[in-house]
C-alpha cells in the first residue's frame, strides 16, 4: 500500500538544501517519490507501508534539517489554524535583523573606507589598533545578529552538503579571520600598523551577512506575495456560522459546524459551509470560487458553496459538505498540492543544485590559488600601493563565495508554479499539479466531448413525430416511463417535457440499459424500447420508412431518439441543446495557437456534424461508443500531445487516458476526479485560457532558469578576476554580496508578473497546424460547411419535362448547391455542393412534390 505525506522542512536556505533533503528521502527503501518545496519549506513523500514517518524524519534528520510531519486531517483544525500556516512570519524576523543589522554596519563602513579614503575620523586615525578593535568588535556584533548563516552553514559542512549560508559564512568569516591576523601584525610591528591597517577587512565580515540579509528580506517578502491566492481563499470563509440547534438560531465556530446542520445566510453575508437550499429565494455571487461575474439565481433544492456570498433573500440551507470536504477547502487542497509538487523543467536545476556549492568553493580555492601564484605583477601594477597579492587573492575567493547564487536555481520554478496557480484559481481554473501546468500548453489536438461542453448540455424536446395510429401522449408516456431509470441529459429532456404535462410514469420491468446504444424495458406486457438508429437495427426493427425523418431532425442539429412498442415503430422524439456562448470564440481561439479542435461524441454523425460547422471545428468524430473514445485518444496519443475536454461519467476513462485531462466543473464527480485541470464556471474558454496561462508559467520559468543559469556564469568568472584584463577587477566583495542578494529578488519578483498576465493580450507564437495521419484516412473533416458532396434525391410526383425544370430551379436557389441533374425517368435529381439536406428537402417540398434522399 502507497502511502501520501506532507512534512514541513527547517532549516533550508537554498536549492542545494533542497537537493540534499531530496536525496536523503530519496534513498531510502520504499520510497516512491520525493518533492522538496524550497518556497514553502515543505516535502510530499510517497513510499510503501514498510517505511514509517519517523524513518522519513530521521533521514531529513541526519542530513542536517529538520522535519515534521503536517496532519492531513485538517477536519480537526480550527480555520484559524489553517490560516496560520500561511502566515508570513519570517519577514519579520529577517527585518529585525536586517534594521540592527544596517544601524552597527553605517559606522563599521565609515570607520573602515574613512581611514582608507581620509575621511574625518578623529584621533582614531594616529590609534590605528584602537580602531581595528572597534572595527572587529562592530563585525563581530553584526556577524552574532546574522549568526543563522554560521549555525546553518556549519551544520551543512559537518554533514558533508554545503549550502548558500556556507557561502555566506565562508565569505565573512575568511574576511574576519584574515582581519584578524592583520591586527596580529599591528600589535607585533607596530612602525608597519598603517600598512596592516590599509589590508584590514572587518567591513568586509559585516556588510556580506548584511547585504545577505537585505536579499532574503525582500525574497521572503516576495515568497509571501506568491502564497497570497491561498490566503486570499482562506480569507473568503466567515469564521463563523448561523445554526440551529434545539430550535434556536446560535452563532457557533466554523470548524464546528456538522453533516446535517441547517444554518441560515442573510443577505450579504458569506456562505460558510456547502449546502442545499430547503427554503428561500435568492441570489448567490460566485466570483470567488468561479470567476463568473454574473450572480446565479438559488431556489429551493438547489446546491450553495462554502465562501460564496449570497446576495438578497434570506437562505436556509442544509449542511451537505463541511470542513475539508467543501469546495473551498477542496479548491485550496488543490492549489496547495500543485505548488508543492515539481514540474518536469526543475530536474535539471535540481541537479546542478546539488553539487552547486561544492564546486562554488573549489572554484574559490582556485582562484586564490591562481591570483598567488600567477597574480603577482598584476597586483603591483593594477591595485593600491598598500594592497598585497596575498589581501587581493583573498578578496577575489570572497567575491566568488558571496556572489554565487544557488537561491535563484531552487526558486525559479517553485514561484512561477504557485503563482500560476494562484492566478489560475482566482479565475476559477485549478491545476491538480505542476506537471499539469507545464504540459498543458504543449498539447497538439484538443479532444471535445460535444453534449456539457461544446453545448450547454441543457437540451430540450424540439420535435414529437408519431408514427402510424399511436398519440402523441402514448409516446411521451411511454418515453418517459422509460427514460426515468436514466440520468442520461438527453433522457433529462424528455421527463421534464412529461412532468410539465402532468405524464404519469408507469412500471417498468426488466429495464436494460446499452451504454451508447438505448434502453429496453417492459412496460404493461409490451416490450418498449428507446435509442437510436443502430439500437433499432439490432433489434432488427424496420427504420427505412422514418430514414427520411431522422435525417432531415439530424441535419437541423437535433438527436432524434426513436421508440418501439412490439416490434413497431411509434414515433420519434427529437432533443435538441444549444451552444455555449463562448463555444464559437473558444474554439477560434485555440485554433489560433495552432491547436487542432477535435469533436468526439456518442451523437449521430449529422447531427455532430452540424454544431461542428456552428462553431468551426473541422474534425468530427461520430458515435462513438465509451470505450471507443478511449481507443480514439491512444490512437490519437501516437501523434502528438493530445488533451481531453468532457464532462460525464462516460468520459472518466477518455480523461485518465488523455495527456491532459480538463473536466467541465458542473459535469460528474468522477470526471472531475479522473481530470488533471478543473475548469470551474463550465465555459469552454476557459480551456484557452488554462492553456494560455500553461504556457506563459512555462516561459516566465524559462526566464528564471535562464536568468539564474546567466547570472552565475556570467558573475562567478567577473568575480574571479577572469576579465582582469578589461577593467573588470575591482568587483568587491560586499559588491558580490549585493549581487546575489537582487538575483534571487529577481526571479521571485519576475514570477509576481504573471498576475499581470491576460490571455488576450498578450502576443503569442502561432503554430503549425499538424493534421495526422489518422484523421486524413480514417475520419472525413465536418461535411457541412467546406466540402462539396453529390446526393441522389427521390422525388415523387413528378408528371412532365415542366415538373423536372420546376423542381431544378428549386435546387438551384438553395445556397451552396453548385450543380442540379434532374431525372424524370429516373425520378431523381443529383445535387452537388455543400447545401444540408434538410434545406434541399424543404426546396422540393415547397416547391409542391415529395422528396427524400
Amino acid at each position: 500500500m502507497k502511502i501520501d505525506e506532507k512534512y514541513k522542512v527547517t532549516g533550508m536556505s537554498c536549492a542545494a538544501c533542497s537537493a540534499r533533503v531530496n536525496k536523503a528521502v530519496a534513498n531510502l527503501k520504499g520510497v516512491k517519490e520525493v518533492n522538496v518545496n524550497l518556497l514553502t519549506n515543505s516535502m510530499t513523500v510517497t513510499y510503501d507501508d514498510n517505511l514509517t514517518s519517523d524513518d522519513i524524519i530521521n533521514a531529513v534528520t541526519k542530513a542536517g534539517y529538520g522535519a515534521e510531519l503536517i496532519s492531513e486531517n485538517k477536519e480537526s483544525k480550527s480555520h484559524s489554524s489553517l490560516e496560520e500556516e500561511f502566515v508570513d512570519n519570517e519577514t519579520p524576523r529577517l527585518l529585525r535583523r536586517l534594521i540592527i543589522s544596517l544601524i552597527l554596519l553605517i559606522p563599521l563602513v565609515y570607520l573602515g573606507m574613512g581611514y582608507m579614503l581620509n575621511w574625518p575620523i578623529g584621533e582614531l586615525r594616529n590609534k590605528v589598533m584602537v580602531l581595528a578593535l572597534i572595527e572587529m568588535f562592530i563585525a563581530l556584533t553584526i556577524m552574532v545578529v546574522n549568526k543563522k548563516f554560521f549555525i546553518s552553514g556549519s551544520k551543512a559542512i559537518l554533514h558533508g552538503g554545503p549550502n548558500m549560508d556556507t557561502l555566506v559564512m565562508l565569505g565573512s568569516g575568511v574576511a574576519f579571520i584574515y582581519s584578524l591576523i592583520m591586527m596580529f601584525f599591528i600589535a607585533a610591528i607596530p612602525d608597519k600598523g598603517h600598512m596592516y591597517m590599509m589590508n584590514i577587512s572587518f567591513e568586509t565580515a559585516g556588510m556580506v551577512p548584511t547585504l545577505i540579509t537585505i536579499g532574503k528580506t525582500l525574497e521572503s517578502y516576495s515568497k509571501g506575495k506568491t502564497t497570497n491566492a491561498i490566503k486570499s481563499l482562506l480569507n473568503l470563509a466567515p469564521k463563523s456560522a448561523n445554526v440551529i440547534r434545539n430550535d434556536a438560531e446560535i452563532s457557533i465556530p466554523l470548524e464546528e459546524v456538522i453533516l446535517g446542520d441547517v444554518f441560515i445566510v442573510r443577505p450579504g453575508e458569506s456562505i460558510p459551509v456547502d449546502g442545499e437550499i430547503i427554503s428561500g429565494i435568492s441570489s448567490v455571487d460566485e466570483s470567488a470560487l468561479t470567476g463568473e461575474s454574473m450572480p446565479i439565481d438559488k431556489n429551493v433544492g438547489d446546491i450553495v458553496k462554502s465562501a460564496t456570498i449570497n446576495k438578497n433573500g434570506v437562505l436556509t440551507c442544509k449542511a451537505i459538505r463541511v470542513g475539508e470536504e467543501t469546495t473551498l477547502n477542496q479548491i485550496i487542497k488543490m492549489v496547495e498540492t500543485a505548488s508543492s509538487s515539481k514540474a518536469k523543467i526543475s530536474r535539471i536545476a535540481d541537479k546542478i543544485a546539488g553539487i552547486f556549492v561544492p564546486i562554488v568553493i573549489g572554484i574559490a580555492l582556485i582562484v586564490f590559488g591562481g591570483w598567488m601564484i600567477f597574480g603577482g605583477n598584476f597586483v603591483k601594477s593594477h591595485t593600491d600601493i598598500h594592497s598585497s597579492l596575498l589581501s587581493y587573492s583573498i578578496e577575489r575567493a570572497i567575491a566568488v563565495l558571496v556572489i554565487s547564487c544557488p537561491c535563484a536555481l531552487g526558486l525559479a520554478t517553485p514561484v512561477a508554479i504557485m503563482v500560476g496557480n494562484g492566478k489560475g484559481a482566482k479565475s476559477g481554473i485549478l491545476f491538480k499539479n505542476a506537471s499539469t501546468m507545464e504540459e498543458a500548453g504543449k498539447i497538439d489536438y484538443l479532444i471535445l466531448d460535444k453534449t456539457g461542453t461544446i453545448t450547454k448540455g441543457e437540451p430540450k424536446v424540439s420535435d414529437i413525430k408519431v408514427i402510424g395510429n399511436h398519440s402523441e401522449e402514448e409516446l411521451l408516456s411511454l418515453a418517459y416511463s422509460l427514460e426515468y431509470s436514466s440520468e442520461h441529459p438527453l433522457s433529462l429532456a424528455i421527463k421534464e417535457l412529461a412532468k410539465e404535462r402532468g405524464i404519469k410514469n408507469l412500471e417498468v420491468n426488466d429495464f436494460i440499459a446499452i451504454s451508447g446504444r438505448g434502453i429496453k424495458g417492459k412496460i404493461n406486457k409490451d416490450i418498449v424500447l428507446g435509442g437510436n438508429i443502430k439500437f433499432m437495427e439490432e433489434n432488427n426493427l424496420p427504420i427505412k420508412e422514418i430514414s427520411s425523418l431522422i435525417d432531415s431532425l439530424s441535419n437541423q442539429g437535433k438527436t432524434p431518439l426513436i421508440f418501439a412498442k412490439n416490434n413497431e415503430i411509434i414515433g420519434v422524439i427529437a432533443v435538441s441543446d444549444v451552444l455555449k456562448e463562448d463555444s464559437k470564440e473558444a474554439i477560434r481561439l485555440i485554433k489560433g495557437l495552432g491547436i487542432i479542435p477535435i469533436m468526439l461524441t456518442g451523437d449521430n454523425q449529422k447531427a455532430a456534424n452540424y454544431i461542428a460547422k456552428e462553431v468551426g471545428i473541422d474534425y468530427v468524430i461520430s458515435d462513438v461508443l465509451p470505450e471507443g473514445k478511449l481507443d480514439i485518444i491512444n490512437e490519437m496519443k501516437k501523434y502528438g500531445k493530445v488533451a481531453m475536454v468532457g464532462d460525464g461519467i462516460n468520459d472518466a476513462a477518455s480523461l485518465t487516458a488523455s495527456d491532459i485531462g480538463i473536466a467541465i466543473g458542473k459535469g460528474s464527480d468522477i470526471a472531475i476526479e479522473s481530470a488533471s485541470i478543473v475548469l470551474m464556471k463550465s465555459t469552454l474558454m476557459d480551456a484557452y485560457r488554462a492553456i494560455r496561462l500553461s504556457q506563459q508559467t512555462l516561459l516566465n520559468i524559462k526566464e528564471n532558469l535562464f536568468w539564474a543559469f546567466f547570472y552565475n556564469l556570467i558573475m562567478i568568472p567577473i568575480a574571479a578576476g577572469a576579465f582582469s584584463g578589461l577593467g573588470l577587477y575591482k568587483v568587491a566583495p560586499w559588491m558580490g554580496s549585493a549581487a546575489m542578494a537582487l538575483s534571487s529578488v529577481f526571479v521571485v519578483t519576475n514570477a509576481l508578473r504573471l498576475n499581470l498576465f491576460k490571455p488576450y493580450k498578450e502576443k503569442h507564437k502561432k503554430r503549425e497546424m499538424k493534421i495526422p495521419e489518422i484523421l486524413n484516412k480514417q475520419y472525413e473533416p465536418c461535411d457541412i460547411g467546406g466540402k462539396s458532396m453529390k446526393k441522389e434525391i427521390k422525388v415523387e410526383g413528378m408528371m412532365c419535362m415542366h415538373c423536372v425544370a420546376h423542381v431544378k430551379g428549386a435546387l438551384e436557389k438553395v445556397p451552396g448547391v453548385t450543380n442540379v441533374e434532374v431525372s424524370l425517368d429516373n425520378k431523381n435529381a443529383l445535387v452537388e455542393g455543400t447545401a444540408d439536406d434538410a434545406a434541399l428537402i424543404k426546396a422540393i417540398e415547397d416547391a409542391g412534390y415529395q422528396a427524400k434522399i
